[in-house]
């Protein structure tokens, strides 16, 4: 799953969490990740996708593990953040 949250002092918050790989993560509910956004300070926040397209890449790599066997799968659509 991954959800995007915003803090009352305006920092974003991006989570991610990899599912479905017993020996690795078994994963969250919408009501988990919903309360540990909440535990990390979001007062504002939005679940973007449950499933195997859930990917984090960060400069370049990917930083979470996709559940999906044969690792991140194409997508039609991206949140990307850019330093200014």
């Amino acid at each position: 799953r991954t959800a995007v949250g915003v803090r009352a002092d305006g920092r974003l918050l991006l989570v991610t969490v990899d599912g479905r790989q017993p020996e690795h993560s078994v994963g969250m509910s919408i009501a988990e990740l919903a309360a540990l956004i909440g535990e990390l300070g979001a007062v504002e926040a939005l679940n973007m996708d449950g499933g195997g397209s859930t990917t984090m890449v960060v400069g370049g790599r990917v930083v979470n593990g996709p559940s999906d066997l044969t690792g991140e799968r194409p997508v039609g659509d991206a949140l990307l953040l850019v330093r200014r």
